[in-house]
């Protein structure tokens, strides 16, 4: 469920991939379209993670299970099929996943992550950051068995695939051209012109 792409759709009618970063998630829905449109997204696309864990734990016994439902939300809303693989950078849903796994990795991402973005104003070095230090919350709480250690499998994946998925972040922020928070974000070229 592209909710980003959902909700550009019915609140402008535009295609929220052709603005900004040209993603579906929360960042570029408020930089198009307001921060209510975008604090909607990033609720419904941690949603979508924490209700594929818990049917995991429903219909499973197994932590394995649902951390793969966990990763498969990431890799869907990353590279959706039904628009054409263009999706999100998954830092919502990925902590969404992380929260209902490990509620107390969650705690600390939240606090790593806003804090960062706080006192930086980038939205990037933030998910970054905030994903970066759960994980390694996660592993650290898996190998002294508070959790299940499959969970530690969780940030051994997903965190390298939301910092990948960050590449052309990391780019602009060593070219000084990384938007920081408030910035509006600028329609793009057509799709039919890139083409």
């Amino acid at each position: 469920m592209p909710f980003g792409l959902i909700f550009s759709r019915i609140i402008a009618g535009t295609d929220v991939r052709d603005y900004g970063s040209g993603r579906t998630g929360m960042t570029n829905v408020i930089r198009s379209l307001g921060l209510p449109a975008g604090i909607a997204v990033l609720l419904l696309d941690m949603g979508k993670a924490i209700l594929a864990v818990l049917l995991a734990r429903i219909f499973y016994d197994s932590h394995g299970v649902e951390v793969a439902a966990a990763l498969a939300v990431i890799v869907g809303h990353n590279w959706p099929l039904f628009i054409g693989f263009r999706g999100g950078r998954g830092i919502s849903p990925g902590w969404g996943g992380l929260l209902i796994l490990s509620p107390l990795s969650g705690l600390v991402a939240s606090v790593a992550g806003v804090s960062t973005i706080i006192i930086w104003r980038y939205m990037s070095v933030g998910s970054i950051a905030g994903a970066s230090i759960g994980s390694v919350t996660l592993v650290v709480l898996g190998l002294i068995d508070v959790y299940p250690l499959e969970y530690a499998w969780y940030g051994l994946i997903a965190t390298p695939v939301l910092i990948f998925q960050h590449k052309d972040n990391l780019q602009r922020l060593r070219r000084g051209e990384e938007p920081k928070i408030g910035r509006r974000a600028e329609p793009k070229m057509p799709r039919q012109a890139k083409d």
